[in-house]
């Protein structure tokens, strides 16, 4: 992980509500400077809110913001010195690319040559140097996200708020964009807080992962602290599905790939402890994975996932739910 260890970022306490529906309900959280942060949740839990409310275009009821050690609660957007990016690109229609990633500059009577310049090093930046006269619409999906990029980062602003800006590409370019996205900002050493509810991108990109839920952080901390050591069970489902188990009056969780399913009598080499009966209930095949579901005698299911096609094991089967010991993470029941 490559942080400076210098806090840029700091909400305390932040409180937000419509009417009567309290969004934000008390966010804390700092951000370092150089950090790629995700803020990852569900539709609805606050996500673009909090981001809005960073940005300052929405006021706050209760709580602060500082930016720098200095408190910009009540400063106006445009002195807050962030930039954003949409999901929908907001592209000017009528400019070609110069002009679209240039605009900010030109309004603040910026010399001509030094836009030229600006444009063009951030044009290198996102890949798309020699697309200077295109319009939006001769461009593709991959490429309006990286003009609207661009433009965001012709001002070299501190801090850049992304509201799930590759939602609307398609699987394999998503997936594209979210390495170049990194790679972009490993290179200008700006601050990202990026807000997704893919928990694939955030593993993926973050140095760290704020868990949102009901306008509360559920668990802040680094893609591998998420997903190995989750704190509570809505993280531990939220963040790569992991089967959640009340044994002897605690809760657990237990990612798929640590559990194997053995028929009665067979055994294995590995220290896995045989736990619980259960019965094959489904079955299926993707991305190069196979997921057995098992249910057992309590009624509640068990998940398993391994490599390749298994087809030792089919529905109906009786086997023994079998995983090793450490991989059995205690977390506080949130389901209740």
């Amino acid at each position: 992980m490559r942080l400076e260890a210098l806090e840029l970022l700091r909400l305390e306490g932040i409180k937000k509500s419509f009417g009567i529906v309290e969004v934000l309900r008390g966010i804390d959280l700092a951000v370092n400077k150089g950090e790629f942060i995700t803020i990852l949740g569900p539709s609805g839990c606050g996500k673009t809110t909090l981001l809005r409310v960073i940005a300052g275009l929405e006021e706050i009821e209760e709580g602060r913001i500082f930016f720098n050690n200095l408190d910009i609660s009540a400063v106006e957007p445009h002195k807050r010195n962030v930039r954003m990016v949409f999901q929908n690109y907001a592209l000017f229609p009528h400019m070609n690319v110069e002009s679209n990633v240039g605009y900010s500059l030109r309004i603040k009577r910026t010399g001509k040559e030094e836009i030229k310049k600006a444009v063009t090093e951030v044009l290198d930046l996102v890949q798309l140097r020699g697309y200077e006269k295109r319009m939006p619409s001769e461009l593709s999906g991959g490429q309006k996200q990286r003009v609207a990029v661009a433009r965001a980062l012709v001002n070299r602003p501190p801090i850049l708020l992304l509201d799930e800006p590759l939602g609307a590409l398609d699987l394999q370019l998503r997936r594209q964009m979210q390495i170049e996205l990194k790679r972009i900002q490993e290179r200008v050493g700006i601050t990202f807080i990026y807000i997704t509810h893919d928990q694939e991108e955030a593993l993926t990109m973050s140095d760290r992962i704020a868990v949102m839920r009901n306008g509360l952080f559920e668990q802040i901390g680094s893609a591998q602290d998420i997903y190995s050591r989750p704190a509570t069970s809505y993280v531990a489902r939220f963040v790569g599905n992991a089967n959640i188990l009340k044994l002897d009056g605690q809760c657990f969780a237990i990612r798929s790939e640590h559990v194997v399913f053995l028929p009665p009598g067979e055994t294995t080499s590995t220290a896995l402890m045989a736990k619980l009966s259960a019965r094959i209930i489904a079955r299926s095949f993707t991305g190069g994975q196979t997921r057995l579901t098992a249910e057992l005698q309590s009624g509640e299911e068990i998940s398993s996932c391994c490599q390749g096609i298994n087809s030792a094991l089919q529905n109906g089967m009786n086997v023994l739910a079998c995983w090793e010991p450490p991989n059995a993470i205690p977390v506080i029941d949130t389901d209740k």
